[in-house]
Protein backbone atom coordinates (compact mmCIF):
# COMPACT_ATOMS: atom_id res chain seq x y z
CA UNK A 1 0.00 0.00 0.00
CA UNK A 2 1.39 3.65 -0.95
CA UNK A 3 1.23 6.26 1.62
CA UNK A 4 1.74 9.49 0.87
CA UNK A 5 2.62 12.23 3.86
CA UNK A 6 2.43 15.57 3.04
CA UNK A 7 2.76 16.85 6.12
CA UNK A 8 5.21 16.99 9.13
CA UNK A 9 4.87 13.91 10.90
CA UNK A 10 7.15 12.00 13.51
CA UNK A 11 9.39 9.73 12.86
CA UNK A 12 7.66 6.48 14.89
CA UNK A 13 5.00 7.22 12.81
CA UNK A 14 7.00 6.11 9.36
CA UNK A 15 8.56 3.19 11.05
CA UNK A 16 5.25 2.12 11.72
CA UNK A 17 4.16 2.57 8.26
CA UNK A 18 6.92 0.59 7.02
CA UNK A 19 7.03 -2.14 9.28
CA UNK A 20 2.72 -2.73 8.46
CA UNK A 21 5.04 -2.97 4.74
CA UNK A 22 3.69 0.26 3.10
CA UNK A 23 5.49 1.97 1.09
CA UNK A 24 5.81 5.66 2.31
CA UNK A 25 6.33 9.20 0.27
CA UNK A 26 7.55 11.42 2.70
CA UNK A 27 6.55 15.05 1.05
CA UNK A 28 6.06 17.59 3.97
CA UNK A 29 5.59 20.76 2.11
CA UNK A 30 2.86 19.53 -0.38
CA UNK A 31 0.06 21.98 -0.70
CA UNK A 32 -2.54 22.81 -3.25
CA UNK A 33 -1.84 22.01 -6.68
CA UNK A 34 1.68 20.59 -5.85
CA UNK A 35 -0.72 18.05 -3.52
CA UNK A 36 -2.68 17.51 -6.45
CA UNK A 37 -0.06 16.94 -9.00
CA UNK A 38 1.73 14.27 -6.24
CA UNK A 39 -1.68 12.27 -5.12
CA UNK A 40 -1.78 11.73 -9.30
CA UNK A 41 2.26 10.90 -9.59
CA UNK A 42 2.53 9.12 -7.01
CA UNK A 43 -0.59 7.00 -7.31
CA UNK A 44 -0.99 7.28 -3.32
CA UNK A 45 -3.79 4.70 -1.92
CA UNK A 46 -3.51 6.86 1.73
CA UNK A 47 -2.90 10.98 2.23
CA UNK A 48 -1.68 11.58 5.90
CA UNK A 49 -1.68 15.36 6.64
CA UNK A 50 -1.99 17.63 9.86
CA UNK A 51 -2.57 21.14 8.84
CA UNK A 52 -2.54 20.58 5.15
CA UNK A 53 -5.86 21.41 3.52
CA UNK A 54 -7.10 19.17 1.22
CA UNK A 55 -9.33 20.06 -1.45
CA UNK A 56 -11.46 18.00 -4.14
CA UNK A 57 -8.64 18.37 -7.06
CA UNK A 58 -6.44 16.46 -4.22
CA UNK A 59 -8.42 13.32 -4.29
CA UNK A 60 -7.10 11.15 -7.09
CA UNK A 61 -8.33 7.97 -8.94
CA UNK A 62 -6.04 5.84 -6.39
CA UNK A 63 -6.33 8.04 -3.38
CA UNK A 64 -9.00 5.44 -0.70
CA UNK A 65 -7.89 6.94 2.12
CA UNK A 66 -7.65 10.17 4.16
CA UNK A 67 -5.74 10.55 7.65
CA UNK A 68 -5.84 13.83 9.65
CA UNK A 69 -2.91 13.12 12.02
CA UNK A 70 -5.24 15.55 14.72
CA UNK A 71 -9.03 15.90 15.68
CA UNK A 72 -10.57 18.21 13.32
CA UNK A 73 -10.67 17.55 10.01
CA UNK A 74 -12.02 20.98 8.90
CA UNK A 75 -9.23 21.31 6.92
CA UNK A 76 -10.25 18.39 4.53
CA UNK A 77 -13.19 18.74 2.07
CA UNK A 78 -15.22 16.01 3.35
CA UNK A 79 -18.09 15.59 0.79
CA UNK A 80 -16.02 15.91 -1.70
CA UNK A 81 -14.21 12.64 -0.47
CA UNK A 82 -17.79 11.08 0.06
CA UNK A 83 -18.96 12.00 -2.68
CA UNK A 84 -15.40 9.88 -4.37
CA UNK A 85 -15.81 7.58 -2.13
CA UNK A 86 -12.35 8.38 0.11
CA UNK A 87 -12.79 7.47 3.36
CA UNK A 88 -11.39 10.57 5.94
CA UNK A 89 -10.79 9.42 9.34
CA UNK A 90 -9.07 11.41 12.39
CA UNK A 91 -7.11 10.79 15.39
CA UNK A 92 -9.67 12.58 18.13
CA UNK A 93 -8.34 12.17 21.89
CA UNK A 94 -5.04 11.77 21.31
CA UNK A 95 -3.83 15.55 21.79
CA UNK A 96 -6.60 16.25 24.32
CA UNK A 97 -3.95 16.57 27.26
CA UNK A 98 -1.73 18.97 25.10
CA UNK A 99 -4.63 21.48 24.53
CA UNK A 100 -5.49 21.55 27.77
CA UNK A 101 -2.24 22.15 29.02
CA UNK A 102 -2.17 25.21 26.80
CA UNK A 103 -5.35 26.43 27.65
CA UNK A 104 -4.62 26.27 31.94
CA UNK A 105 -1.13 27.90 30.38
CA UNK A 106 -3.03 30.81 28.84
CA UNK A 107 -4.95 31.04 31.70
CA UNK A 108 -2.20 31.57 34.26
CA UNK A 109 -0.01 33.55 31.93
CA UNK A 110 -3.43 36.34 32.10
CA UNK A 111 -3.99 35.59 36.07
CA UNK A 112 -0.09 36.61 36.69
CA UNK A 113 0.81 38.40 33.88
CA UNK A 114 3.59 36.47 32.87
CA UNK A 115 4.79 37.36 29.44
CA UNK A 116 4.65 41.20 30.78
CA UNK A 117 6.35 40.24 33.80
CA UNK A 118 9.22 38.74 31.34
CA UNK A 119 9.56 41.46 28.64
CA UNK A 120 10.00 43.95 31.69
CA UNK A 121 12.29 42.23 33.16
CA UNK A 122 14.29 42.03 29.98
CA UNK A 123 13.95 45.79 29.41
CA UNK A 124 15.68 45.89 33.12
CA UNK A 125 12.84 46.96 34.86
CA UNK A 126 11.84 45.58 38.13
CA UNK A 127 8.16 45.95 39.13
CA UNK A 128 7.32 43.81 41.99
CA UNK A 129 4.42 46.04 43.21
CA UNK A 130 2.60 46.02 39.76
CA UNK A 131 3.11 42.43 39.24
CA UNK A 132 1.92 41.26 42.54
CA UNK A 133 -1.38 42.00 41.73
CA UNK A 134 -2.97 38.65 40.84
CA UNK A 135 -6.31 37.25 41.65
CA UNK A 136 -5.51 33.60 41.19
CA UNK A 137 -7.57 30.87 40.01
CA UNK A 138 -8.00 28.72 43.10
CA UNK A 139 -12.05 28.94 43.62
CA UNK A 140 -13.14 30.74 40.35
CA UNK A 141 -15.91 29.80 38.59
CA UNK A 142 -14.77 28.15 34.86
CA UNK A 143 -16.90 28.24 32.12
CA UNK A 144 -16.37 25.29 29.14
CA UNK A 145 -18.18 25.29 25.73
CA UNK A 146 -18.04 21.53 24.50
CA UNK A 147 -17.53 18.41 26.17
CA UNK A 148 -15.73 16.37 23.92
CA UNK A 149 -12.23 15.19 24.94
CA UNK A 150 -10.40 18.29 25.84
CA UNK A 151 -13.04 19.75 27.87
CA UNK A 152 -13.35 16.30 30.02
CA UNK A 153 -9.24 16.99 30.61
CA UNK A 154 -10.04 20.27 31.43
CA UNK A 155 -12.66 19.56 34.29
CA UNK A 156 -9.58 17.03 35.97
CA UNK A 157 -7.19 20.08 35.51
CA UNK A 158 -10.16 22.16 37.14
CA UNK A 159 -10.89 20.26 39.84
CA UNK A 160 -6.44 20.49 40.39
CA UNK A 161 -7.14 24.33 41.47
CA UNK A 162 -10.24 24.06 43.05
CA UNK A 163 -12.11 25.26 40.85
CA UNK A 164 -16.04 24.89 39.96
CA UNK A 165 -17.09 24.35 36.80
CA UNK A 166 -20.17 25.13 34.41
CA UNK A 167 -20.69 23.17 31.24
CA UNK A 168 -22.36 23.70 28.08
CA UNK A 169 -22.91 21.20 25.35
CA UNK A 170 -25.53 20.91 22.47
CA UNK A 171 -25.51 17.06 24.04
CA UNK A 172 -27.16 18.67 27.20
CA UNK A 173 -28.87 22.16 25.46
CA UNK A 174 -31.34 23.52 27.39
CA UNK A 175 -30.16 21.76 30.59
CA UNK A 176 -29.74 24.06 34.04
CA UNK A 177 -28.58 21.36 36.05
CA UNK A 178 -25.61 19.09 37.72
CA UNK A 179 -24.54 15.80 35.68
CA UNK A 180 -26.00 13.33 36.44
CA UNK A 181 -23.73 9.70 37.83
CA UNK A 182 -24.40 8.47 33.76
CA UNK A 183 -23.32 11.26 32.58
CA UNK A 184 -20.49 11.62 34.83
CA UNK A 185 -19.17 8.20 33.74
CA UNK A 186 -19.71 8.63 30.29
CA UNK A 187 -17.54 11.67 30.38
CA UNK A 188 -14.97 9.76 32.58
CA UNK A 189 -14.86 12.43 35.29
CA UNK A 190 -15.66 10.99 38.00
CA UNK A 191 -12.50 11.25 40.02
CA UNK A 192 -12.07 14.52 39.30
CA UNK A 193 -15.59 15.46 40.94
CA UNK A 194 -14.11 14.68 44.31
CA UNK A 195 -12.58 18.18 44.28
CA UNK A 196 -15.11 20.24 41.92
CA UNK A 197 -18.69 20.40 40.77
CA UNK A 198 -19.66 20.22 37.01
CA UNK A 199 -22.99 22.28 36.50
CA UNK A 200 -25.26 22.28 32.96
CA UNK A 201 -25.51 25.74 31.68
CA UNK A 202 -28.79 26.09 29.46
CA UNK A 203 -27.19 28.12 26.87
CA UNK A 204 -23.82 29.64 26.22
CA UNK A 205 -25.21 33.32 27.34
CA UNK A 206 -26.25 31.90 30.46
CA UNK A 207 -22.66 30.04 30.83
CA UNK A 208 -20.88 33.70 30.27
CA UNK A 209 -23.22 35.11 32.75
CA UNK A 210 -21.97 32.16 35.80
CA UNK A 211 -18.36 32.58 35.09
CA UNK A 212 -14.92 33.85 35.27
CA UNK A 213 -12.92 32.20 32.85
CA UNK A 214 -14.74 31.38 29.40
CA UNK A 215 -12.67 28.31 27.39
CA UNK A 216 -13.85 27.08 23.97
CA UNK A 217 -13.85 23.76 23.10
CA UNK A 218 -15.90 23.25 20.20
CA UNK A 219 -15.76 22.06 17.09
CA UNK A 220 -16.23 24.23 13.90
CA UNK A 221 -19.58 23.52 12.16
CA UNK A 222 -22.12 25.53 10.99
CA UNK A 223 -24.15 25.54 13.88
CA UNK A 224 -20.92 26.93 16.34
CA UNK A 225 -19.72 29.34 13.44
CA UNK A 226 -19.74 33.08 15.77
CA UNK A 227 -21.36 31.23 18.28
CA UNK A 228 -19.55 32.77 21.13
CA UNK A 229 -21.20 36.77 19.65
CA UNK A 230 -22.08 39.70 21.24
CA UNK A 231 -25.20 38.77 23.09
CA UNK A 232 -22.71 35.64 25.39
CA UNK A 233 -20.00 38.19 25.61
CA UNK A 234 -21.98 40.72 26.95
CA UNK A 235 -22.44 38.62 29.87
CA UNK A 236 -19.13 38.14 31.03
CA UNK A 237 -18.38 40.09 33.83
CA UNK A 238 -16.08 43.18 33.28
CA UNK A 239 -12.49 41.75 33.38
CA UNK A 240 -12.75 38.24 32.88
CA UNK A 241 -10.81 36.05 30.80
CA UNK A 242 -12.16 34.55 27.52
CA UNK A 243 -9.65 30.91 26.15
CA UNK A 244 -9.65 29.96 22.75
CA UNK A 245 -7.73 27.04 21.75
CA UNK A 246 -10.69 25.50 19.43
CA UNK A 247 -11.12 27.65 16.69
CA UNK A 248 -10.69 31.20 15.94
CA UNK A 249 -13.90 31.39 13.74
CA UNK A 250 -16.49 30.16 16.66
CA UNK A 251 -16.15 33.55 17.82
CA UNK A 252 -17.11 36.48 16.20
CA UNK A 253 -14.16 38.73 15.94
CA UNK A 254 -15.77 42.44 15.98
CA UNK A 255 -17.73 41.46 19.10
CA UNK A 256 -14.72 39.85 20.43
CA UNK A 257 -12.04 43.51 20.00
CA UNK A 258 -15.90 45.72 21.11
CA UNK A 259 -15.50 43.43 24.69
CA UNK A 260 -11.84 43.51 24.75
CA UNK A 261 -11.96 47.49 24.25
CA UNK A 262 -15.93 48.10 26.09
CA UNK A 263 -15.49 44.95 28.86
CA UNK A 264 -11.31 44.92 29.49
CA UNK A 265 -11.80 41.38 28.61
CA UNK A 266 -8.26 39.56 28.93
CA UNK A 267 -7.98 36.49 26.51
CA UNK A 268 -5.47 33.78 25.90
CA UNK A 269 -5.76 32.64 21.85
CA UNK A 270 -4.09 30.22 20.30
CA UNK A 271 -6.09 30.29 16.85
CA UNK A 272 -6.93 32.75 14.38
CA UNK A 273 -8.96 33.35 11.77
CA UNK A 274 -6.57 34.27 8.98
CA UNK A 275 -3.76 32.00 9.90
CA UNK A 276 -0.11 31.83 7.73
CA UNK A 277 -0.77 28.69 5.03
CA UNK A 278 2.69 27.44 6.03
CA UNK A 279 4.83 26.57 9.44
CA UNK A 280 6.39 29.97 9.79
CA UNK A 281 5.75 33.33 7.62
CA UNK A 282 4.14 36.87 8.22
CA UNK A 283 1.57 37.21 10.59
CA UNK A 284 -0.71 39.71 10.15
CA UNK A 285 -4.13 39.59 12.85
CA UNK A 286 -4.12 42.58 15.07
CA UNK A 287 -6.22 40.75 17.28
CA UNK A 288 -2.85 40.30 19.21
CA UNK A 289 -2.33 44.03 19.22
CA UNK A 290 -5.40 44.82 21.32
CA UNK A 291 -5.17 45.23 25.43
CA UNK A 292 -4.99 42.04 27.56
CA UNK A 293 -4.45 39.74 24.43
CA UNK A 294 -1.79 36.90 24.83
CA UNK A 295 -1.59 34.19 21.67
CA UNK A 296 0.50 31.87 20.73
CA UNK A 297 1.05 30.55 17.56
CA UNK A 298 -1.61 27.40 17.43
CA UNK A 299 0.34 25.06 19.27
CA UNK A 300 -2.24 23.94 21.42
CA UNK A 301 -1.83 19.97 20.23
CA UNK A 302 2.33 20.53 19.50
CA UNK A 303 3.72 18.75 22.30
CA UNK A 304 6.18 15.50 21.68
CA UNK A 305 3.90 12.88 23.78
CA UNK A 306 0.38 14.15 21.70
CA UNK A 307 2.47 14.16 18.36
CA UNK A 308 3.51 10.28 19.34
CA UNK A 309 0.41 9.52 20.40
CA UNK A 310 -1.47 10.73 17.02
CA UNK A 311 1.50 8.98 15.17
CA UNK A 312 0.88 5.54 17.00
CA UNK A 313 -3.12 5.98 16.16
CA UNK A 314 -2.23 6.99 12.45
CA UNK A 315 -0.52 3.69 12.10
CA UNK A 316 -3.86 1.63 14.00
CA UNK A 317 -6.12 3.05 11.40
CA UNK A 318 -3.83 2.90 8.34
CA UNK A 319 -3.20 -0.85 9.78
CA UNK A 320 -6.74 -1.34 10.62
CA UNK A 321 -7.64 -0.06 6.65
CA UNK A 322 -5.00 -2.41 5.13
CA UNK A 323 -6.61 -5.71 6.74
CA UNK A 324 -9.96 -5.30 7.03
CA UNK A 325 -10.64 -2.07 3.90
CA UNK A 326 -12.18 -0.32 7.43
CA UNK A 327 -10.82 2.67 8.83
CA UNK A 328 -10.93 3.34 12.75
CA UNK A 329 -12.80 7.10 13.57
CA UNK A 330 -14.21 7.78 9.84
CA UNK A 331 -15.92 10.53 10.06
CA UNK A 332 -17.88 9.94 6.22
CA UNK A 333 -18.94 5.98 6.63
Amino acid sequence: MRVLIADKFEKSGIDGLKALGCEVLFEPDLKDQALADAVSRTAAEVLIVRSTKVGAPAMGKSLRLIVRAGAGVNTIDVAAATAQRVIVANCPGKNSAAVAELAFGLMLALDRRIPDNVADLRNGKWNKKEYSNARGLSGRTLGLLGAGNIACEMIRRAAGFAMRVVLWSRRYDGQDRLLSDAEIDDLGVRPALAFTTVHLAPSPAALASRVDILSIHLALCPDTRDLINGAVLSKLAPGSFLINTARAECVDQAALRAAIRDRQLRVGVDVFVNEPASASGEFADTIVQEPGVYGTHHIGASTDQAQEAIAAETVRIVRTFKDTGRAPNAVNV
